[in-house]
């Protein structure tokens, strides 16, 4: 695919323009925020969320998904950074890259398939409440001014769209901000803004070789840090990936968006960045403010830099109500009412995988945690469906002397219990049949258990002939039962 394809590039210059530009005003407050959380100076996040913007736009595999510093990810630097400093943080970015582009010639974004819709659907209301929590800082303890900042701000985002001639043409969330700046400026009412956030830098990043010493003793220091900020990195961006994919459509290549975020990485933590990754609420501003193609990934995390270097004194005149203002308005959009609704409807199980999913990753923080808990959940509730819809049945082929056995389904580590328990091995018959034509044998505990079935069958002087075994569970069975070997016999029943 060529580098600068009109499909992926220019096929929405104005869109992206505007939509980028939104991006960028709505970056600069979280990433100073996400650089006090890991302790570091707030130009550290500023310049990792323009190189991994600027990076991503041409290495990712989603268009129009941004990825800046990311809170998730600032959380887990909070005690590298008290403990040894910037300079290993740094180490550890660069570390965090190589290790995210391993994943993907790995392929390890294939694993995204077992993340079933509940699971995502729990992300993202997770996150659209935590987007929401965010914010209450900027609400608690403030002059009435800024609600009414806020609110009019919300009115304006809701609103504007809906004017005639230029409501569609202009993103509301950048006219919400441009206004209730100017509002500010005017009136020079005490509320915070931008500029209380932290300084702004005032120079363009330079290439910084982190100053630690190349040896063990570092790597085993930065390399728990690096695994942690892969694989919760890789994890949002993967998630933000397939909730971009749904917004828009269209389809994403994740393993190239795994390399994408680690050459990102590399690129931050050489410009004296931090690690980051995909952002779930500035992707979902982007789509709603019109932005579709990787020029609106570019053109935030250009913009962003231009403003926060050359523009600095108009940047930290933003009211910070206003971009409180168009964070709920992510917030909102990310929630997934339907899902409420459709509680009524939806099996037990399905409910409480995205509840758990919710109930982890917000009381914890943590998306990979939240994540894993809902996969989990999600894992033990199908092999306890499929375990439950195994069937066995029984016929006397001749009274006294031969019974067949037809066992339906799946037999792997949850049913094979069940299937032991089918049997009647007390029963006095000279010979019995099991039927395994429409069985399937999965791993080694249902071989076991096959195996278990027979053996007994024997000690009570019954004859055992397995019938129609397919080819792949046949190759299962081949390679792993025991039932035919004497000292394998004694070994599995010793005890039984």
């Amino acid at each position: 695919m060529a580098l600068f394809s009109k499909q992926e590039w220019f096929s929405n210059i104005k869109g992206d323009t505007l939509s980028g530009i939104v991006v960028a005003l709505a970056l600069i407050p979280e990433a100073i925020a996400f650089s006090i959380i890991a302790g570091v100076d707030p130009k550290v996040g500023l310049y990792a969320s323009f190189c991994i913007a600027v990076v991503i736009a041409f290495t990712g595999g989603r268009p129009g998904m941004i990825s800046a510093a990311t809170g998730a990810m600032a959380l887990l630097m909070v005690t590298l950074v008290r403990e040894h400093g910037l300079e290993y943080l740094l180490a550890a970015t660069l570390l965090t890259g190589v290790l995210q582009i391993i994943a993907g010639y790995l392929k390890l974004a294939e694993l995204m398939r077992f993340v079933s819709r509940s699971v995502v659907t729990g992300f993202v209301n997770a996150l659209a409440i935590l987007i929401f929590m965010a914010q209450l800082p900027e609400l608690t303890n403030v002059t009435w001014h800024v609600y009414a900042m806020t609110l009019a701000g919300l009115g304006i985002i809701y609103l504007f769209p809906y004017l005639p001639a230029i409501g569609k043409s202009v993103p509301s969330p950048l006219v919400c901000i441009v206004v209730l700046t100017g509002v500010y400026m005017v009136s020079g009412i005490d509320i915070r803004t931008v500029g209380d956030m932290g300084e702004l830098p005032d120079t363009l990043p330079m290439f910084l070789w982190p100053s630690v010493p190349l040896n063990l003793e570092t790597l085993m220091i930065i390399f728990p840090y690096a695994i942690m900020l892969a694989v919760v990195g890789l994890l949002e961006s993967m998630m933000t990936a397939t909730i971009v994919d749904d917004l828009t459509d269209t389809p994403s290549d994740k393993n190239r968006e795994c390399k994408g975020q680690g050459i990102a990485n590399i690129g931050s933590g050489l410009l004296g960045g931090m690690a980051g990754c995909a952002m779930i609420g500035q992707s979902v501003i982007n789509i709603k403010s019109g932005g579709r193609t990787r020029l609106s990934t570019l053109i935030a995390g250009v913009v962003l830099l231009l403003m926060v270097v050359f523009l600095a004194d108009w940047v930290s005149q933003i009211p910070m109500a206003a971009l409180v203002a168009v964070m709920i308005m992510v917030s909102i959009g990310t929630f997934s009412w339907e899902s409420i609704r459709d509680l009524k409807k939806h099996p037990v199980s399905t409910n409480i995988v995205m509840l758990a999913t919710v109930a982890v990753t917000v009381g914890t923080h943590n998306l990979a945690i939240g994540v894993f808990v809902g996969v989990l959940l999600a894992a033990m509730f199908f092999a306890n469906k499929v375990g439950n819809i195994m069937y066995i049945g029984s016929k006397e082929v001749e009274p006294g002397k031969e019974r067949e056995y037809q066992v339906v389904g799946q037999v792997f580590f949850a049913s094979s219990e069940r299937f032991i328990a089918a049997f009647d091995f007390k029963e006095s018959i000279d010979k019995v049949t099991i039927n395994l034509s429409r069985a399937h044998f999965w791993d080694i505990t249902a071989v076991q258990a096959l195996d278990r079935v027979v053996i007994k069958f024997r000690r009570e002087g019954t004859e055992v002939e397995l019938v129609g075994l397919s080819e792949a569970s046949a190759t299962v069975v081949d390679r792993y039962a025991v039932h035919n070997d004497p000292e394998a016999v004694e070994k599995l029943m010793g005890g039984h």
